[in-house]
């Protein structure tokens, strides 16, 4: 397995494709450029654009939380690629990317497998759990690439809209779980006049360090995540940062964990909300479009928290399909469900502790286009729904 997301060791990577002619490639959300050819088995409990459109991938749902345990039974590894920091005192980093590989460097460990690591001076030496002594890595290799950063999208009117809504909801003191986009960056940065703030999130990007910077955050309290994507100025602030503490999968997307978080805000997305509150964030057309990811982690840990919430955002109408993402009934294999509220630019629709018609009549007022609330309507009395 290899670290993935955007973290990938690309030129460890090139080694092992050209020496082996078939293996199997396991990674979370692989990106452009993963090796994909005949000898090639492609896994992944979350799939990335580099996997995507592959006849050789192999799907494995599980939430993320529990993909460490796959690696103790089902799917344990016999090589695990790295991508690290340039050692310092006698340990190197994982940087930007620590999500399962701690588990994964446990498990290759047990079996007597093989652990290498590409050292790269551009990945910053993060704390936390992202932490691993050079006694546990078999073979260093120095190669030294940029890190890879989001390009940058203006906010739309819909996004800043969303965002708007959201923040909204958020009080000072309330427990963040941000992620990257148009929506979490509007999200974030209508919370700049909050006050003590915390993060505990699957991942990161540059809003955080907007909020640090504006003094919305809880100096007493370190950032979580497990893994981070961003600028280089992000990337230069978590370097030796003991503020940002990496955490494995098993920490941050407990759903136990993410509920001892006070107000715990959850903010995710889907592809469709339908009249039942049911999410699909993971399939087109019943192919496999991402996976659950940590979606129903956060969702359940949030609804746990004392004063939690856990949000579904989306925009009403899906601009490339031209169709409403509010729709009667979902068609794909549900991803999750029985969230707070499904927060459109429309407005902001409540799903936990309505009844069923109430939860369809506030979606379909409050959340959905205008255009299709009339058709929705009609699908609501069929569904008995009204």
């Amino acid at each position: 397995m290899a670290a993935g997301n955007f973290a990938t060791p690309w030129h460890l990577l090139g080694e092992v494709d050209r020496l082996l002619p078939t293996y199997r490639l396991w990674m979370l959300n692989a990106q452009p450029g993963v090796p994909d050819r005949e000898g090639v088995d492609l896994e992944t409990c979350f799939v990335g654009v580099g996997m995507r459109s592959s006849p050789r991938l192999h799907y494995i749902p599980s939430r993320l939380s529990l993909v460490p345990t796959l690696f103790e039974s089902r799917n344990p590894p016999d090589v695990v690629l790295l991508h690290t920091s340039v050692p310092r005192d006698g340990s190197v980093s994982l940087g930007t990317e620590v999500n399962v590989l701690p588990a994964a460097i446990e498990a290759v460990r047990r079996r007597g497998g093989v652990v290498l690591a590409q050292a790269n001076r551009f990945m910053p030496y993060t704390h936390g759990d992202a932490v691993v002594s050079l006694d546990d890595v078999d073979l260093l290799v120095e190669a030294d690439l940029p890190l890879a950063s989001p390009p940058t999208i203006p906010v739309d009117a819909a996004s800043a809209r969303i965002g708007e809504i959201v923040a909204g909801r958020v009080h000072d003191g309330a427990t963040l779980q941000a992620g990257i986009g148009a929506v979490p960056d509007a999200t974030l940065a209508g919370l700049r006049d909050r006050r003590g703030l915390r993060v505990w999130t699957e991942m990161f990007s540059d809003s955080v360090l907007e909020l640090e910077r504006a003094g919305a955050l809880d100096l007493d309290r370190p950032i979580t995540t497990s893994f981070l994507f961003g600028s280089p100025e992000l990337y230069a602030w978590v370097d030796g940062n003991p503020r940002v503490q990496m955490a494995r999968t098993e920490t941050t997307n407990n759903p136990a964990s993410i509920a001892a978080n006070v107000a715990m805000t959850s903010v995710n997305t889907a592809l469709q909300v339908d009249l039942f509150g049911q999410a699909n964030a993971s399939r087109i057309g019943a192919k496999i479009y991402s996976g659950f990811g940590g979606q129903t982690d956060f969702i359940v840990g949030a609804l746990h928290s004392t004063g939690g919430q856990a949000l579904i955002a989306l925009r009403s109408w899906h601009p490339k399909a031209d169709r409403s993402t509010i729709v009667p009934l979902v068609d794909e294999p549900v991803t999750s469900f029985q969230m707070t509220a499904v927060v459109t630019e429309q407005g902001a629709a409540g799903v936990f502790g309505h009844d069923q018609k109430s939860q369809a009549r506030n979606l379909i007022e409050q959340a959905a286009h205008p255009d299709v609330r009339e058709e929705l309507w009609e699908e609501a009395h069929a569904l008995s729904l009204a």
